[in-house]
């Protein structure tokens, strides 16, 4: 019933590194990821091998792009599908200051035929599918006529998959971790753009914590993103794994998933990565299991140590069975 489902985990910036999306990847199989947003001047005038490094098991995976010009926008785009992305996206969300004074993210919702002309632009020179990622409005801008505006004249480019966070970006005077709960969340205006714009993929970002959440949503829209609670709970990627499949596939349990870790995590420090920049994306792996804090604490404390190995993981999990 969900296969054909686009069911994905948010790109955050900080958070979902190749480390991130190598470990939710264990958890589950299918799940679309994404990289943090990446800004296109940094992709044509930096190390763009660095920048776009990823492990081939994360497929399928897309880049997102941060930018406004439509002939960097493509240069950059095509770089990333050559380094084997499946998917390219262009941010039209972010409300950050930074971002704000580079002139793109949420504040190009005011501009959608430069969005148009930057997908244009992007989809002569690659085959692979772009997609939008947005907001339902920014400042004042916050009605659904602006949204149906912004998406009707954004799809003329040939762009059909827009993944809409269902909240208003604040561009003056709100922190972006505060623009990520304060406005309040509005799913009607996406089902009204859905219901509008049949023909195109809708895809529901914002708010969605719980499987029943999920469900209900992916009844009437072609599918979700889940943002911070993936990296909160990250087991939660596992039980949608198991709800795409309806139970039906074998069971893993968080240990399971540490001891995949292991290989990946012993290749990593052969290369100089410090354990802590891995494991910080495993500490809400046991969320809202008993002993959970022993299991964050310990490592914590012991993985930034130096030559720190994965014999911190294997005596944080010890403590956490001594102490039942």
């Amino acid at each position: 019933m969900y296969i054909d489902k686009y069911i994905s985990v948010a790109p955050m910036m900080d958070w979902t590194d190749r480390h991130c999306r190598y470990f939710m990847r264990l958890l589950n199989p299918d799940i679309r990821l994404f990289t943090e947003m990446i800004v296109v001047e940094a992709l044509l005038h930096g190390d763009h091998r660095k920048l776009l490094n990823y492990d081939q098991s994360e497929h399928p995976v897309a880049l997102q792009l941060g930018g406004n010009d439509p002939e960097k926008m493509k240069k950059a785009a095509t770089i990333g599908v050559k380094a084997g992305f499946d998917e390219i996206n262009i941010n039209v969300g972010c409300p950050s200051d930074r971002v704000k004074s580079g002139s793109f993210g949420a504040c190009l919702m005011a501009k959608p035929k430069l969005i148009g002309n930057c997908i244009q632009s992007i989809k002569s020179a690659i085959d692979s599918p772009v997609s939008v990622k947005t907001r339902i409005g920014i400042d004042d801008l916050d009605n659904y006529e602006f949204l149906q505006n912004f998406v009707s004249i954004v799809s003329e480019s040939g762009c059909t998959t827009f993944i809409i966070h269902a909240r208003k970006a604040i561009l003056s005077g709100l922190s972006p971790k505060k623009n990520l709960s304060v406005p309040p969340l509005n799913y009607d205006r996406v089902y009204q753009l859905k219901s509008e714009f049949d023909h195109l993929n809708i895809i529901l970002n914002g708010g969605l914590n719980s499987i029943e959440d999920c469900l209900k949503h992916l009844k009437s829209l072609d599918g979700i993103m889940i943002g911070r609670h993936a990296y909160r709970n990250p087991w939660f990627l596992k039980e949608i794994h198991n709800m795409m499949l309806n139970n039906q596939n074998p069971e893993m349990s968080r240990q399971d998933v540490v001891e995949k870790m292991y290989p990946y995590i012993e290749s990593q420090l052969s290369k100089g990565v410090k354990l802590n920049h891995i494991t910080r994306h495993m500490l809400g792996l046991f969320s809202s299991q008993a002993r959970a804090k022993l299991w964050r604490s310990y490592i914590s404390e012991h993985s930034k140590r130096e030559k720190a190995g994965i014999e911190v993981l294997e005596n944080a999990f010890k403590k956490m069975v001594v102490s039942v």
